[in-house]
């Protein structure tokens, strides 16, 4: 019998594709703005939450949103400061955050348990009720993606045009943030936190250095993150390691094969005679695209 015969293997792998198209659309504006650190911040952030939620047989999944929406305002306040880089400001509320719920966590009985499942989630476990879930979370974030797509454009491109064109970067910048929050805490339960940021990152990222409009990026990114779904779940299950895991590893193969080809397609770009090629999204009459 073949893992995708196997009812349970049939819903790991849609929940892992929904989460791959999650993740895709709220990816690609990580990587295009340099939010990389910021999302994996994001990620770890929401442990308190949970764990406080779970000590208190609360909802896991709201829990995991107060807790990412705290470290998301506590970095835009923070962040405030002239004397605090933005980086500075959120690797304090990390570690601030993570601590607060390893102290939190270490309250329960459970412990390992409890932590184990936050960082790598348990992909063979989705339910249906989880798919539909899931496929709620796409509807709220194509519609972000849509209705947000020319201010995050501006935003990721140029701020002070944004606030030339009264596009309102900040409520941008807050959309953005809720759509990066909705993306880690719709999948963190399917792959875990630690495990979510590699297909957050890795599948925009393997595509950037070959598309030149957002939407192709995130088309691609969505394709790569289904396709690493579908190629951890089957070497999971031939080679009996962690599935979660074995998704991510994928996807961050993925991007390293990307990479390697890209270097090698700029050598053999340099000894060809120049070209108008480039490796960002373009810029159409002044605006980016």
């Amino acid at each position: 019998m073949g893992p995708f015969e196997v009812t349970f293997v049939q819903r790991a792998l849609w929940g892992g594709i929904l989460v791959s198209l999650i993740c895709a659309l709220a990816g690609t504006w990580v990587v295009l703005r340099g939010m990389a650190f910021f999302g994996d911040a994001m990620s770890h952030g929401m442990l308190p939450g949970i764990a406080l939620a779970s000590l208190l047989g609360g909802n896991l999944l709201v829990g995991a949103a107060v807790s990412a929406a705290v470290m998301a305002l506590g970095v835009s306040v923070v962040g405030r400061s002239p004397r605090l880089s933005q980086d500075t400001s959120i690797g304090l509320l990390f570690v601030g955050m993570l601590s607060l719920g390893v102290i939190i966590v270490s309250r329960s009985q459970s412990f390992a348990v409890d932590l184990t499942g936050f960082l790598f989630g348990d992909v063979l476990a989705v339910r249906s009720a989880d798919l539909a879930y899931l496929g709620g979370a796409l509807v709220i974030a194509l519609a972000i993606s849509v209705f947000g797509y020319r201010p995050f454009v501006a935003l990721a491109f140029d701020e002070r045009k944004a606030h030339t064109l009264g596009l309102r970067p900040r409520l941008a910048h807050a959309a953005l943030l809720a759509l990066l929050t909705l993306a880690i805490v719709a999948s963190f339960h399917v792959v875990g936190t630690l495990l979510v940021f590699g297909l957050l990152i890795a599948p925009p990222a393997a595509v950037l250095p070959w598309a030149r409009r957002i939407p192709v990026i995130m088309i691609g990114a969505a394709c790569l993150g289904a396709t690493a779904t579908f190629i951890g779940l089957l070497l999971s299950w031939h080679l009996h390691t962690a599935a979660g895991a074995s998704i991510a590893a994928t996807a961050v193969v993925q991007f390293l094969l990307s990479t390697a080809a890209s270097g090698l397609h700029n050598r053999w770009a340099r000894s060809t005679p120049p070209s108008s090629t480039t490796h960002r999204p373009h810029m159409e009459n002044g605006h980016p695209s």
